[in-house]
């Protein structure tokens, strides 16, 4: 691939981003921003990312520059596939890392077969609840401005679609998955909800984003590596 020059990033660059742990996508994409704006002595440019992704999560994030940033509505439509761990034996507030651990349950009634034929249940269109801890709005706040203020909320269900459900590993109490799901669907909300249909708590313990439509995260680069190719004029 050729070096990407200020009219390419202008005219339209779709950046296939693998997003580091702990970083937020807004950080990401403002990292990208920084480097072409440092690198072309640009004031502005448009730039914006097609599905956030949580900080406690990695992998694959699309970041459009310029006139691309027409496509990311069409963009957070596609398809995504995910890999992670669900942990049982217990729940938290977010449904995953970001908080602690509020209730405790016992785990010696799950067998590898009933983990296995419980995945069924969530496969097809399902009705999902979002965590509380999420960015989607209520009344022109953010849901997880209310948890935080320890306001109870009533969450509408949406209509999602999990097209997979694959137990890769189990190793109790943790249970390593790839799910390929729909628009919408929160992973957070997967795992609790997993853990209610084995009659034992669980929450999300690893996430990673491998997939959006046929964009692959084995194609992506980390926005550190992306900044120091664009400056030292390598392919990117």
């Amino acid at each position: 691939m050729d070096v990407r020059t200020k009219d390419d990033f202008l005219n339209g660059q779709l950046l296939l981003i693998d997003k580091p742990l702990s970083w937020s996508s807004f950080q990401a994409v403002n990292k990208l921003k920084w480097a072409i704006r440092k690198k072309f002595n640009l004031k502005k440019i448009k730039i914006g990312h097609a599905g956030t992704l949580d900080p406690l999560a990695t992998g694959l994030l699309l970041i459009c520059t310029g006139k691309f940033t027409k496509t990311i509505n069409n963009l957070q439509g596609q398809i995504k596939e995910y890999t992670g761990e669900i942990t049982l034996g217990g729940t938290t507030p977010s449904y995953d890392l970001e908080t602690e651990i509020d209730a405790t349950f016992s785990i010696n009634h799950i067998t590898e077969q009933k983990i296995q034929e419980t995945t069924q249940q969530f496969i097809g269109q399902i009705e999902q609840i979002p965590p509380i801890f999420s960015a989607l709005k209520k009344d022109g706040k953010r849901l997880y401005e209310y948890a935080r203020d320890g306001v109870t909320v009533e969450i509408k269900k949406r209509q999602i679609t999990i097209t997979e459900f694959e137990i890769v590993a189990i190793k109790m109490p943790v249970i390593e998955f790839r799910v390929v799901c729909s628009k919408g669907t929160y992973i957070r909300s997967l795992a609790h909800d997993f853990g209610k249909a084995l009659n034992a708590g669980a929450h999300l313990t690893a996430l990673r984003r491998t997939k959006i439509g046929d964009y692959n995260v084995n194609n992506a680069i980390d926005p550190l590596e992306f900044e120091r190719a664009l400056l030292d004029n390598n392919d990117i």
